[in-house]
């Protein structure tokens, strides 16, 4: 629908897909009026609702993912391509998942599951805020398990 007279009759000029967005951008032409106007399509994914600590139950918001893996990365030298990889990565992983709930729990540790391999730094940072660590000495634990499997892979 044209969005400056109405009309139901519009033509696509052009097309592209937007990589960051996982958007296609058409470019249309109303055959009404004549005016040309920017359209986006989107693939809705099916996500599961995430079940909290507390038992509350609410739907998934990959804003909220993207907002604390942007905080964990931040002044870090991570492309911001990556950081969409690992959003979109989870997105799909959990839009995949046969649940109809998933644990916020189940989110956390797949998000540190990629960061772990994005940037170490961002990692711990997460995982502190995630796990909710209390004192330094569960961040030296965390950093010996990060140090062993460094050694491993």
């Amino acid at each position: 629908m044209c969005p400056f007279c109405g009309a139901d009759d519009s033509r696509v000029i052009d097309s592209r897909f937007v990589r960051e967005q996982s958007a296609t951008r058409r470019r249309r032409q109303c055959g009404a009026c004549s005016r040309r106007f920017t359209t986006y399509e989107r693939v809705e994914l099916m996500l599961p609702t995430v079940v909290k600590r507390d038992g509350r139950r609410q739907a998934f918001d990959v804003d909220k993912i993207r907002a604390g893996v942007a905080l964990a990365c931040r002044k870090r030298a991570v492309p911001a391509e990556r950081l969409d990889d690992v959003i979109t990565k989870v997105e799909r992983h959990f839009s995949e998942v046969a649940e109809r709930e998933v644990t916020a729990q189940a989110i956390g540790e797949r998000v540190l599951h990629s960061l772990r391999t994005l940037d170490e730094v961002a990692y711990v940072r997460f995982a502190s805020v995630y796990r909710e660590f209390s004192d330094v000495r569960q961040f030296l634990v965390e950093l010996e398990k990060l140090q062993e499997t460094a050694g491993v892979e």
